[in-house]
């Protein structure tokens, strides 16, 4: 009897063990698992954004910022490597989102010059920032979202 005990005790202690690790190997794998799930949604709407940003930059801005987002030195600034992009984010969203008039300094040289209104939707906005962010070498962080042009203000 005795020795039915120990041997249950020793099976029971055993399995309570194997308990633990397989809870805690699941609790693992499912915060790790959630975070690379989040992480491949976020990249394919950062992408799918980055896609229709292209077209709208194609349409909209090209013709004064350039192909290769370098700009019109004195005259239409840079995207391409632009502190002011990158340091005035809410800035560059409410030029895009109502125009911009007046001087502005990009990476050390002044620019005083006017964009108007595109007339775009938040979505577009937000799109097109994500393009501008994203290409000629700018790299982003944070997504640009419709919910975040539209909290800018005039």
């Amino acid at each position: 009897m005795k020795r039915h005990t120990k041997r249950f005790l020793i099976l029971e202690s055993l399995v309570f063990i194997m308990s633990i690790t397989i809870v805690a190997q699941s609790e693992k794998s499912n915060v790790t698992y959630t975070k690379i799930k989040s992480i491949k949604i976020q990249d394919t709407k950062l992408k799918e954004s980055i896609a229709r940003g292209h077209e709208i930059y194609t349409d909209f801005c090209m013709q004064c910022h350039l192909p290769d987002g370098k700009g019109t030195p004195k005259i239409f600034p840079p995207l391409a490597g632009s502190d002011w992009l990158i340091h005035k984010r809410k800035e560059s969203i409410r030029s895009i989102k109502y125009g911009l008039n007046g001087p502005i300094e990009v990476n050390g040289e002044p620019y005083d010059n006017a964009m108007t209104s595109l007339g775009l939707e938040d979505k577009e906005i937000a799109d097109v920032m994500n393009y501008i962010m994203n290409s000629w070498g700018n790299t982003q962080n944070t997504m640009v979202t419709p919910e975040e042009v539209a909290k800018v203000k005039k």
